[in-house]
Order: structure tokens, then sequence, then C-alpha cells
């Protein structure tokens, strides 16, 4: 009686523990499997028995063996969280359709695992796919483990599968964004920068603790801390426009080279973006000149910006640059063609007369002002033809435009009318003038033997408290005194 009342607690607290995990196994909030892996060890003996040594090289030049390994495989038992998971109504249910669940999505993974227990592993882990009866995709992790007392055998093994799909759909996602980030970036056909500012936010929260309140005075008297701050940045990235535009091989020969993009030019611009920036504007836009690597100048429209998420640091700004030379090549045309008269490339008549107001008020005086005729124009005009015309009034612009200097000007100021202004210029210095287009006439003259150029000349010096107006009108009468003299003369 006395062992028989020993022997039954001990029985029932072994069928007690064996409930419990039943239970356990049964109601795990994550899908278990038991399953038996006996034929599967089987095989692997028979391998070794054959010679293999490399599991992995074996079964990638065998694909077939991976499928008859699986095939090794009995089910056991699964819990309800596995029913549930896989929308089987029964574990009949599952195990019949278990090629639906396991496709050749999972094949890869399937042969790390294999490779695990063949190096002697008691335990695998992997991340595959799997599908419900109803074709839905399942991102899993699975942890294998053979059960204590079993190793030899393989005959118990406890998988525990956590479905992972909706953390990999998320990856997934947050993959495509950034490769759809990255090739707006990459394909962008404006030049981008991506740069760290943070050492030049260090630099610029020091001088702020040491006072100072008006960084513009302070960078007037260190003009070194501006230059400090541009060696400072650092190019994390750029794209592949960046290079084109550039002219760089690539992104390492770019960044080796940057001091011969950003030269001594664009301290200036640079000064204005930090001044921005010690100002807490983050975004900014100006127009700047960078260059190629080949050394030709870049006008660009630069637009800074810290980025979201770092306006505490400065650690990621981009920095966007738009191409913008060949429309300052046409706005410098457009100022050109406003100022100049095309034909003979000398100052127009509407430059002249404005640059006549500004020396009325300004000075220097004296000023001179030389009226130059075009002799015989209309004659050439009619009888040779007005192309012959033009060459004549070329000529007269190249020799005027060789007699100048700035702040001297020269104009075409009508048809066969020419002006030379002559600022801080006296008589006698205006007589030196004359004399000089006098002498490019005759050295122009035997470079153009089909031809005779003619100019007839006049001058005149403003005295003190004369209007430009009135030495201009004496000029001109100087000038149609010499023309009438030519015209006598011959």
């Amino acid at each position: 009686m006395t062992s028989y009342g020993l022997d039954v607690p001990a029985n029932a607290a072994l069928a007690g523990s064996a409930a419990d995990d039943a239970e356990m196994f049964e109601l795990a909030p994550i899908s278990l499997w038991l399953e038996d892996y006996t034929q599967l060890k089987a095989q692997f003996d028979a391998w070794r028995d054959q010679g293999v040594t490399a599991l992995r090289d074996y079964l990638t030049e065998n694909p077939d063996e991976v499928v008859r390994c699986a095939e090794c495989i009995r089910v056991l038992k699964v819990n309800r969280h596995t029913l549930s998971l896989y929308d089987a109504d029964s574990q009949e249910h599952l195990v019949a359709n278990l090629g639906q669940v396991f496709r050749a999505d999972m094949l890869k993974t399937f042969v790390d695992e294999l490779c695990q227990l063949w190096s002697g592993a008691t335990t695998f882990v992997s991340n595959t796919v799997n599908y419900t009866l109803a074709g839905q995709r399942l991102d899993i992790q699975l942890k294998g483990t053979i059960l204590p007392g079993h190793e030899e055998t393989f005959a118990r093994v406890l998988l525990a599968i956590e479905d992972v799909s909706e953390r990999e759909v998320a990856r997934r996602q947050a993959a495509q964004s950034e490769i759809y980030a990255r090739g707006l970036f990459e394909n962008s056909p404006v030049s981008l920068w991506v740069e760290d500012f943070s050492t030049i936010k260090q630099l610029m929260d020091d001088v702020r603790l040491r006072g100072i309140e008006d960084f513009r005075v302070f960078t007037d008297v260190h003009p070194e801390f501006v230059q400090r701050c541009i060696s400072e940045i650092r190019i994390l990235d750029v794209n592949a426009h960046t290079l084109e535009m550039f002219g760089a091989a690539s992104k390492t020969e770019l960044v080796a080279n940057a001091a011969n993009v950003f030269r001594e030019d664009m301290l200036r611009h640079f000064r204005e973006q930090l001044i921005d920036l010690w100002n807490g504007k983050l975004f900014h836009t100006r127009e700047v000149v960078n260059y190629t690597l080949a050394g030709d100048a870049l006008h660009v429209h630069l637009q800074f910006s810290v980025l979201p998420g770092h306006e505490q640091d400065w650690s990621l700004v981009q920095v966007a640059l738009t191409d913008i030379t060949a429309r300052k090549k046409a706005e410098a045309y457009l100022e050109y063609l406003g100022k100049h008269d095309v034909l003979t490339k000398l100052y127009n008549r509407s430059f002249y007369v404005d640059e006549l107001n500004r020396l009325e008020r300004r000075g220097p005086f004296p000023v001179t002002v030389i009226v130059v005729d075009l002799n015989n124009l209309k004659q050439v005009n009619d009888q040779l033809g007005h192309a012959a015309g033009d060459m004549l009034l070329r000529r007269a612009g190249e020799i005027l435009g060789k007699a100048v200097e700035e702040p001297q000007c020269a104009a075409r100021i009508g048809g066969d009318e020419f002006a030379v202004l002559l600022p801080g210029v006296d008589e006698e210095g205006g007589a030196a003038m004359m004399e000089n287009i006098r002498e490019l006439v005759s050295l122009n003259n035997q470079f153009y033997s089909a031809s005779t150029l003619g100019l007839s000349l006049g001058m005149a010096t403003s005295v003190a408290g004369e209007r430009l107006e009135s030495v201009v009108k004496r000029a001109d009468a100087q000038m149609y005194a010499a023309k009438r003299e030519s015209d006598t003369g011959r």
C-alpha cells in the first residue's frame, strides 16, 4: 500500500506535466510545428557515406535533392495558431496542402537550414516566405530546435514560426521609397549636392558664445573665418548631373578638386550664406559663379536648404545648382545690344546720351568732345552698294574703338556720325587724340587700298560753367568746318 501510495502521485505528476506541455503547445500565441526529421538525418548519413563534404555545393549541383529533403520531413503536430495563420480547417487539411504553403520561394532559405543542421547545429533560423491555403503571402521568421534527447536521430524537431509580414512589408516599402528617392536624386536634371555643415555650425556657435552679435561686422574684421568655414564643408554625395555639369569622371575626382570648383570669387557669396544661417534662415537662394574642372565659368542659381530633422546640427544639407550660364550670356548680350551699335561695335546713341548726362552731373572736368563724320558714305552706298558703305562704317568703328580707352567712350550717334567723349581731358589732350585718329585712318587705308576711308573731325573742350550740350555744338561746328574744307580741297 505504501509503495502504491507513493507511485500514484508520481505518475499523476508526470501526467499533469505532459498535459500542461500539451496545453501550452496548443495555446501558444505563435505558430508551432512538431516535426520528425528522422528520414532527413538518414539522408545526411547516406550522403556522408558517399563522400559528400560540402552540402551547399552538392545541393547547388543537384537542386532536385532539395525537394527530396523537404519530402523527408513529417509533420507530427501543429497548434491552433498555425491552423489560423495558414487558413487551415485542421491539421490534416494543412498537411494535405503543404505544396501550397511551401513554394519555390523558400527553397533557398531551406538550403540554409539544411546546411546549419549538416554542420552539427541543434538549432537553426531563417527568414523565408510561406503562403496561406488562401494564397496570401506570409513573411515568416522561423526558429527550429532539435528537442533534447533526439540529437542523434532528429526524431523530434520543434519549429516556431512568427508572422513578420507587416514588418517586412514596411521594410520593402521603405526600401522602395529609398530606391525611388535615390532615383529622383541621381536622375534629377539639376545638380544636387548633399553636404555636412555640422562643423560650420559648431564654429558659428563658438563665435556666438564669445558674445558676437553682428556677424557681418565680425566677418568684415575676420575674413579668414569665412575661408575656414568653406574649408570645413564635407561633401557627402552628388548626383549624375553634377558630374556631367562640372566635367568630373567620378565623385571622387570632383571632391578632390572642390577647391577648383569654388574659387575665391565664391567667398563673397558664401559669406552671405553664412550670414543667412547666422540669422536663422535655413533656406536661401542666390546666383553665384562656380567653375568646371576644365576651368570654364558656370553661372548657377543656388538653392540651399538644411534638411528637415537636421536643423539643430546642420549635419545634412542639400544644395541645388541650376546652370544659368546660357541665360546669363543672353542677358549680357541683350545688355550689350542695349548699349552698342551692332555694326561698328561702338556704343550707341542711347548710351552716348546717358554718358553725356552723367558727365554733366559728375565730371570729371574738363570734358573734351570730338565729333566725327564719315565722308562720302552716301556716294559709296549709291555707287557701290550698302555692303561697301557698311564696310566703311565698320572700319571707322575699328579706328575709334582702338583710339579710346576707358573711361573714354566712342559712340555712333547717327548714320555716318560719331562722337568721342574724353572726360578729364583738356584741349591739348583732345588735339593729341585727333592726331592719333588721323594716324589710324592713314594706317587703315594702307590695308584697304580698294576704298579710301575719310573722316572729318571737330573738337571742343568745356570751360567752367559751360553746358556739355554747348560743347557738343561747338565740336559739331568744328567738324562741319573741317568737312567743308575737305570738300573744297578735293
